[in-house]
């Protein structure tokens, strides 16, 4: 049986210990990181989530206590105390905070036993991740786990000061919420008192912050947790956390002004890092053209080129048909690309046309000429004006793709990455913020053939646009932005819509008829019909954010007890069947699904995803 712990007391954490604490009494409880026997004296190193200290037991001392000190594993629960003395010379570990010093074992209570271990403990292992999940317990345990979740609460709370010391009221909103049209999946929850009816997991806290507004709070925050039912990547869970605040008589400098200091804080406070602010800006339609996303990463150069103009009139049949359908020619230089081997150029073609383009065209560049088997179709004024516009310099790689605008952005995209993957560039800098404006408001849903907002559709149009909305949507902008970070996109905002006739008519845009509107949204049109002041506001993804920050590959190491890509919790087993009473009680009768039943569901409205 294990000891009982009694009146013991701790008098120091693991970490706690120094030089000048040397013939000092102290008593420590912890797991056992390692055991070690070296010449008939045992020492165990003790970490708990301080750090390590090390532990002789000593047959000298005590045998009855080397004895016990056998019996002990790697992960037992235990408490010593004894003397503190200085290591022996040339034994110090300059690698740990106590590595000057050591306990001299003089009790021992063995407070709980450990199995085999699944999973090592004291080391990272290579396991897969779906045995790490399924042990997170212990996986928790080691020193990157307990390092990640320690920021992560250190980086909430500077978070919070920061919002307190800006006149900021952190408000709750509710979990159970209404079911509305915001883009993914909601989960449901089936209500037991009112059968038929269900609740839905907020996928963001959007309706509740705008009546927050009305209501009068003017400056609100919350670090809560939003839940969507989405297909899942290393940057999304389904059920994640983010830092959401909204403003009221505020525009959209007021919150890029905000953010930037609170991430110079969060940043200083929590890394010791300079953030540099303000973050530069950039257009949706300059992203797109320069980096085929709307979320660059721009630490890498090789920014895409638009270079119709350049090649028109060229006898190069491929170009000119695209150019003639209107379609356009991207053109990325490659510092450096003409030493690219056949293989490797040969490698970047099937790349490209597996993500979407019909070919790749290019040509190296030497000191006076171009070189390539197109060349011949290019006139030398072409030639000079390509590498005029392209800046091309000898030694270059030039490579081209040619289709519609539409199609051809995101291959840029791709393209590019796929570039600065290949030719192993290293970033400029290490982290790179970047706000991205001036979306546009809606886009086309070429299944649902109608408009659906880019963003959401509670966000504000630009003044100049709202003259458009009834006739040319394509072209109305949204007061909208997003905080990119490396290339990932970690918060998006907008000015929102607080007047409630133009609310209607950006729904009717969407093909929302005023009866489901006055279903979805009639408490938010309400509140708006009673005084609600301009108001504006972002989400930043605070798992999302932290992943970044620490370097880590997946928001699931910076989140204690993540879901794994199927959305199941591996310690726990859930999602997992209900007992039939449960289902009995909220009137829940299972049917069994079709084969086809995963197929993604039109939306009846046709106006969301």
């Amino acid at each position: 049986m294990p000891d009982a712990l009694g009146d013991w007391e701790r008098t120091h954490d693991c970490c706690a210990l120094r030089a000048e604490h040397v013939g000092a009494e102290a008593r420590l409880m912890g797991w056992v990181n390692r055991r070690r026997d070296h010449g008939g004296v045992i020492f165990v190193d003790l970490r708990d989530r301080w750090g390590l200290t090390q532990v002789v037991f000593d047959p000298r001392v005590d045998a009855a206590l080397f004895a016990a000190a056998e019996r002990l594993r790697n992960e037992f629960v235990i408490a010593v105390g004894g003397k503190v003395r200085r290591r022996p010379p040339g034994q110090e570990n300059p690698k740990l905070p106590t590595g000057d010093v050591e306990v001299i074992a003089a009790e021992l209570k063995t407070l709980s036993a450990s199995d085999t271990l699944p999973i090592y403990v004291n080391e990272e292992g290579d396991e897969d991740e779906r045995v790490r999940l399924r042990y997170r317990y212990l996986d928790l345990r080691r020193e990157r786990m307990q390092r990640n979740l320690a920021f992560r609460s250190r980086a909430a709370k500077a978070v919070r000061d920061f919002m307190d010391s800006e006149g900021f009221l952190e408000i709750d909103t509710p979990v159970l919420a209404k079911s509305t049209p915001e883009g993914a999946r909601d989960f449901l929850v089936p209500s037991r008192l009112l059968k038929g009816a269900f609740y839905a997991l907020p996928q963001s806290p959007q309706l509740f912050k705008q009546v927050l507004m009305a209501s009068g709070f003017e400056r609100y925050y919350q670090i809560v947790k939003c839940y969507r039912d989405e297909d899942l990547r290393a940057d999304r869970q389904p059920e994640h956390t983010q830092i959401d605040l909204e403003m009221s008589f505020a525009r959209e400098e007021h919150v890029f002004t905000l953010v930037e200091r609170l991430i110079r804080e969060l940043f200083a406070k929590t890394l010791g890092v300079e953030a540099r602010t303000p973050f530069p800006r950039m257009s949706f339609a300059e992203a797109a053209l320069k980096y085929g996303t709307d979320k660059p990463d721009g630490r890498y150069g090789l920014e895409v080129m638009d270079v119709t103009e350049a090649l028109t009139g060229s006898e190069f049949k491929v170009f000119e048909n695209v150019i003639r359908l209107g379609g356009r020619i991207r053109g990325f230089r490659v510092p450096g690309g003409a030493a690219l081997s056949r293989k490797d150029i040969d490698d970047l073609i099937t790349f490209a046309q597996k993500a979407g383009a019909a070919g790749l065209a290019w040509m190296k560049v030497k000191e006076d000429s171009l070189e390539s088997s197109i060349v011949k179709y290019f006139s030398e004024p072409h030639q000079k004006a390509l590498r005029t516009v392209m800046s091309a310099a000898p030694g270059d790689l030039l490579a081209f793709i040619a289709g519609q605008e539409k199609s051809l952005t995101p291959v840029a995209g791709d393209l590019r990455m796929y570039l600065a993957e290949k030719l192993g560039l290293q970033p400029r800098e290490r982290f790179s913020f970047l706000w991205v404006t001036d979306f546009p408001l809606f886009e086309w849903d070429a299944e649902a053939k109608g408009w659906a907002p880019m963003h959401h559709v509670f966000t504000m149009p630009r003044e100049e646009d709202i003259a458009i909305l009834d006739s040319d949507p394509s072209r109305v902008r949204g007061r909208q932005y997003d905080l990119v970070l490396n290339g990932v996109e970690i918060g998006s905002g907008s000015v929102r819509i607080h007047l409630p006739e133009l609310q209607k008519k950006v729904f009717g845009v969407i093909g929302m008829t005023e009866e489901y509107a006055s279903d979805q949204f009639g408490f938010l049109l309400e509140a708006f019909r009673y005084g609600a002041p301009p108001h504006c506001g972002i989400a930043l993804g605070f798992d999302r954010l932290l992943m970044l920050m620490l370097d880590e590959p997946s928001i699931r190491e910076v989140i204690p007890f993540p879901k794994t890509q199927t959305g199941a919790d591996l310690m726990t087993g859930a999602p997992s069947p209900v007992r039939p009473e449960q289902l009995v009680e909220v009137g829940i009768r299972l049917i069994e699904r079709k084969k086809d039943a995963d197929a993604p569901e039109k939306n009846t409205q046709g106006f969301m995803r």
